[in-house]
């Protein structure tokens, strides 16, 4: 063994030798192999100095939102989603020579209401800036937007995400709003692969938009998802946009890196024109993890601009951002500073107060906002906060909810169960919107009474439901009649079926003698088997009850 050892170190020195005479810069030395223990020392030691600390996600926002008003943020021409092509567009609009921009005071308005409602500072004088870059749906080769001075910064947005083992603990989270402004948005490019052509329709151009930064607050696609979802019910409960995600009235940019804890931030990439939360929370997770696996490869994340491929579930490179042109900023010569007021006191002599914006007036008129009604929610019905946020969260919901509370004497508690765990899961399952929903409140609360009336068990009115979703228009009381699901109510039969029961299994009539009562729930299953969930469980319980002390 010694001398196949020393033979072996001999060979490995001549090897070393020719090589260093072949290759006089290699760095390479070829060396004996070393023993199993010390192998295992050594691969510990590098294993514990080569695996980093885990990767954490880093996610900003950048939010456009489109104001909802009846014409566009610096023309008269009308704002519509579905109109003809270049059907709404003024001579300022296509940018035609001699056309000045004329402010649109209810854009203004709704800026400042959505800032207030973000816990915004409002700046009194705000200034609008020339952004200029071409592209073929943007006629003046600027775009009107706020670089300088936006007309609110530093806000607050605070969101709600389940967590916990069960996902039933409201976890509230907060993100900060680095500045709302005001800017035009450009027109759209229709793409024509067969005739391998773009037209261009200016019916978006011009229209007032909100843009939204949001600070790198966030670590995951779901709350940044949780935030994007409470912003959009922030603005629908304001009016001052819409937030449909499918027209493009609610556009999410993500910016996103990954790091370690401690270090600083990773070079990021912007994933664009995300319309659904939905695709937002899988987009960013995507970006994540697809960062997170270049890095650990030794590879270098590229500060690029990636596009979100719902079909795919996958990011793809649009453009690198290293070479991006300068925008050469420049003050928009066209336009004055758009001046607010605190309230009415501080206006100028001669100034019109219905003329002015006046921030008092605007807080004044501020609706009930999406916490403060969760919370409402939550006190006034005696349901659990995560109802609440189910309720929240889900288009239409509190109203179908409220509906049919108002339509049964079924407690909320009750109510909620059915709200969010038969009637959500069906329409999450199809894909579908609470409006869209076959069952109407008014036939959910004929159901409810049925079952709190007693003339049906709550097993076959979980049956009852899913005929009811699949054969919309069909009420509970005639699929109960043409099934004949009613409850047994003739004791004699249920006294018989219950015997029926307890004579065929005598073992376990033994063992609830014997003082284990829990098996009497098996006995009352099997009864329940055999009438088909039509017999009441107060009743047989006291029937088995009896026939088995």
């Amino acid at each position: 063994m010694a001398a196949s050892s020393v033979a072996v170190s001999e060979l490995l020195h001549n090897m070393n030798k020719q090589i260093s005479v072949l290759y006089p810069k290699a760095a390479c030395v070829i060396r004996r192999i070393s023993t199993p223990s010390s192998r295992c020392d050594s691969q510990l030691q590098l294993r514990a100095k080569s695996v980093p600390q885990q990767l954490v996600g880093v996610v900003g926002l950048e939010v456009h939102a489109q104001i909802n008003s009846k014409t566009k943020l610096f023309s008269g021409s009308p704002v519509g989603f579905s109109a003809p092509p270049n059907s709404l567009v003024s001579p300022f609009d296509a940018s035609l020579p001699g056309t000045l921009p004329v402010l649109n005071k209810r854009c203004v308005e709704a800026a400042v209401m959505t800032g207030l409602a973000l816990n915004c500072t409002i700046n009194k004088k705000s200034l609008f800036d020339r952004k200029h870059y071409f592209y073929a749906d943007l006629p003046a080769g600027y775009q009107i937007t706020q670089l300088r001075r936006p007309i609110a910064v530093d806000g607050m947005l605070t969101y709600s995400l389940l967590g916990g083992k069960k996902r039933s603990q409201v976890i509230r989270k907060t993100v900060t709003i680095k500045q709302i402004q005001l800017e035009q948005d450009s027109g759209k490019s229709l793409h024509d692969d067969l005739r391998s052509q773009t037209l261009i329709d200016l019916n978006r151009a011009g229209v007032g938009l909100m843009e939204l930064v949001m600070e790198p607050d966030m670590s995951c696609g779901e709350e940044a998802a949780a935030a994007v979802r409470e912003l959009q019910l922030i603005l629908q409960a304001l009016g001052t946009c819409q937030a449909n995600m499918s027209e493009g009235q609610l556009r999410v940019d993500a910016n996103v890196s990954v790091h370690q804890p401690g270090e600083p931030l990773g070079i990021r990439t912007e994933v664009k024109n995300i319309n659904g939360v939905r695709y937002l929370a899988r987009a960013i997770d995507y970006e994540i993890q697809r960062q997170t696996e270049v890095l650990q490869r030794g590879g270098t994340v590229q500060n690029e601009t990636r596009a979100y491929d719902s079909k795919s579930g996958e990011t793809i490179p649009m453009r690198d951002k290293e070479g991006l042109q300068d925008y050469r900023f420049m003050p928009e010569p066209n336009l004055p500073p758009v001046i607010v007021y605190e309230d009415n006191a501080s206006l100028p002599t001669g100034i019109d107060a219905c003329q002015a914006v006046v921030v008092q007036k605007i807080r004044a008129g501020l609706p009930e906002l999406p916490s403060v009604k969760r919370d409402r929610l939550v006190q006034t019905h005696g349901i659990l906060p995560e109802h609440g946020f189910t309720l929240m969260n889900e288009d239409g919901l509190v109203e179908y909810f409220e509906a049919v509370l108002k339509a049964t004497k079924k407690e909320p508690r009750k109510v909620i169960g059915w709200v969010t765990n038969e009637l959500v899961g069906h329409l999450k399952q199809q894909d579908m919107s609470v409006s869209q929903s076959p069952i109407s409140p008014s036939a959910l609360a004929e159901l409810l009474e049925l079952q709190e009336s007693g003339h049906i068990s709550s097993s076959v009115a979980k049956q009852v439901f899913q005929e009811m979703w699949r054969s919309s228009g069909k009420t509970a009381s005639r699929i109960i009649q043409e099934q004949d699901l009613g409850l047994v109510s003739d004791t004699t039969q249920l006294h018989n079926i219950c015997q029926k029961v307890v004579d065929s299994h005598p073992d376990e009539v033994h063992a609830i003698r014997n003082g284990n009562k829990k098996v009497l729930n098996k006995l009352m299953g099997l009864v329940q088997k055999e009438t088909k969930g039509r017999a009441d469980p107060v009743l047989v319980r006291a029937i088995l009850q009896e026939k088995t002390s």
